[in-house]
């Protein structure tokens, strides 16, 4: 595959050089090694064989992994990867790597937290038409999918595809029945390479994690893992069958938002059929407007049913990019569903907490909705620390008015910030952020001036009832005052004891101090230290004193008592002083 960039990338010397026999040794020891680690997760993921047996559904073995390695290996090298990439040069090695690592990329183009914006901007150009599939290989693919002869299914099918991505590509068809089609057809063992792809990239963060710790800079383990989620819904057409069907169930009463529908019958995991849509792309406004279409209009119910989608429905389109939107016959057409993204009722309570609370920028009800959708232990972080964080991300973002908001830099800071607290947000909030980012591109057009966040708010105050919400607030309020209730009796019945144990001298304290582990053992130990110090003091002065005063017995003309105090004085200062500093560096 070529460079797009119009100029092929020169190898500087002294780079690895896959040519080399003991460069290729080396990394095949290391590959072996890898290996050994990964085998615990073949379990899991099963795509990791035998050195010669198909194993899994992927029917991938070590050798076809080496072979892929080494594959790898040299276009990195060819690209110097060990002396840096531009942002141009990273999104040419990633395109030439191949469907995963083009996948990837579009990950990374989302997460500024990880890569500089520079980078993040050059990889959302990846592109996604690709060299396409010649005819035959479509046919013979389709014909591989079913067992009737594809002549009795299909009337034509145009030589020509819609458009061609890594993954699969579509053309427009005629079914014998009459109805005019879209057939999605995956590429012939597209999913054999990624699962290869993925498998060694696991083995290789797990490998960067073990060596580099916490000092890791770039979250791979979180990339390849939304990697893997992404390529097993991805590459299963029948979960993309599905999901259409589910969605136009969602949507069958808004009279402006539709899908293609699928031919369920038709439908197996490499290939889809379903309705061919024919509309105006959605960032085509020049030709919306000659259709008479509303354009601001088009932004608010946009986003007003994204906000179902997140909200209502728990079930949203995961990558709402142009491409995947049309207007026909007045409705927004959602095309290609192979990504979708589930929020439980739990999740989408949080949510909408989080939403009214960066709208009041109350920084409280932000930290308590964060914490509900972490999958980590909420005792273990700090409180404190993690309001104060928050405090500063609405500060710098909450002097503007909502309508100046860039949600895409603000759930950034939100995300990066959840992440150096410990908080470990599930894939699904990452996944919603990098959709929302991409939907506010979508809108800034339609809707200048205008804030998601306002419609969203006003989603959210319109689709509640007035009498519900009255009920929902006295049940919680019910609850929270017997929780009261329960504390302060709990509260009184603890005073009572303590003061029945302090009127008897058994009430005892458990002092505790911010940065310290064990206060009184601290406190202890100075005393001893400052003991220890009176003592050696006392030593250097006794022994002056028997020195000046000649007392016998006397050696070389040294008191030998006074000689010996001298000496245990220095052997006890020396271990003070090793003392304090063992204390420094532990406590570092």
């Amino acid at each position: 595959m070529s460079n797009d960039t119009g100029q092929d990338p020169q190898r500087a010397s002294g780079g690895f050089d896959i040519n080399d026999i003991d460069d290729v040794e080396y990394l095949g020891k290391w590959y072996e090694d890898v290996s050994k680690v990964h085998t615990r997760d073949a379990g899991t993921i099963g795509i990791l064989g035998g050195r010669s047996a198909d194993t899994g559904p992927y029917r991938i073995t070590r050798a076809k992994k080496a072979a892929r390695l080494h594959e790898i290996l040299r276009i990195a090298s060819h690209y110097d990867v060990l002396h840096g990439l531009t942002p141009k040069t990273l999104r040419s090695l990633l395109e030439e790597l191949g469907p995963t690592f083009v996948k990837a990329g579009q990950i990374l183009s989302m997460r500024s937290e990880i890569l500089p914006q520079s980078f993040c901007d050059e990889l959302t150009k990846l592109r996604t038409n690709v060299e396409p599939m010649d005819r035959d290989l479509v046919l013979d693919t389709l014909r591989m999918e079913y067992d009737t002869p594809i002549e009795e299914i299909f009337d034509a099918i145009d030589d020509v595809p819609l458009g061609s991505a890594s993954v699969a590509q579509v053309h427009k068809a005629r079914l014998v029945t009459g109805e005019t089609v879209a057939i999605k057809v995956q590429r012939p063992h597209v999913q054999e390479i990624m699962a290869q792809d993925i498998s060694i990239m696991r083995s290789l963060a797990k490998h960067s994690s073990a060596v580099m710790g916490n000092e890791q800079v770039l979250d791979l383990q979180s990339v390849v893992d939304e990697l893997w989620q992404s390529f097993r819904e991805e590459t299963d057409f029948l979960v993309e069958a599905r999901s259409l069907e589910e969605f136009r169930r969602n949507n069958a009463d808004c009279k402006f938002v539709d899908c293609p529908k699928p031919y369920p019958r038709l439908c197996t995991e490499h290939v889809v059929v379903m309705d061919y849509v024919e509309g105006i792309p959605i960032d085509n406004t020049k030709a919306l407007k000659a259709a008479g279409y509303d354009l601001s209009e088009i932004g608010e119910k946009l986003v007003d049913n994204y906000t179902t989608q997140m909200l209502d429905d728990g079930f949203f389109h995961a990558d709402p990019h142009p491409g995947n939107l049309v207007i026909h016959d007045g409705k927004i057409v959602y095309l290609d569903l192979g990504i979708m993204g589930r929020l439980s009722s739990h999740d989408r309570k949080a949510l909408t907490d989080m939403v009214s609370a960066v709208a009041a920028h109350d920084a409280v009800g932000l930290k308590n909705g964060l914490l509900r959708f972490s999958v980590s232990e909420p005792e273990l972080v700090d409180h404190p620390g993690l309001l104060a964080d928050l405090d500063a991300i609405l500060d710098e973002y909450g002097e503007a008015d909502l309508s100046d908001l860039d949600i895409g830099a603000f759930l950034n800071a939100l995300i990066s910030m959840a992440r150096k607290n410990g908080i470990e947000l599930p894939g699904t909030v990452t996944m919603l952020a990098r959709s929302l980012v991409t939907l506010e591109g979508v809108v800034d057009e339609f809707l200048p001036g205008t804030s998601m966040i306002d419609i969203v708010r006003a989603h959210i105050k319109s689709h509640t009832d007035p009498v519900q919400l009255t009920k929902k607030q006295l049940r919680q309020l019910a609850r929270e005052s017997v929780t009261a209730t329960h504390g302060l009796l709990d509260a009184a019945s603890q005073a009572s004891t303590a003061m029945n144990m302090l009127t008897r001298g058994q009430l005892r304290m458990n002092l505790g101090l911010d940065g310290y582990q064990d206060p009184i053992g601290d406190m202890s130990r100075a005393a001893d230290r400052l003991t220890m110090g009176i003592i050696i003091a006392g030593l250097f002065i006794g022994s002056s004193v028997v020195y000046y005063a000649r007392i016998k017995p006397v050696v070389f003309g040294i008191p030998v008592i006074g000689f010996f105090g001298y000496m245990l004085a220095l052997v006890l200062g020396l271990w003070v002083v090793r003392q304090v500093v063992r204390e420094g560096r532990r406590r570092k």
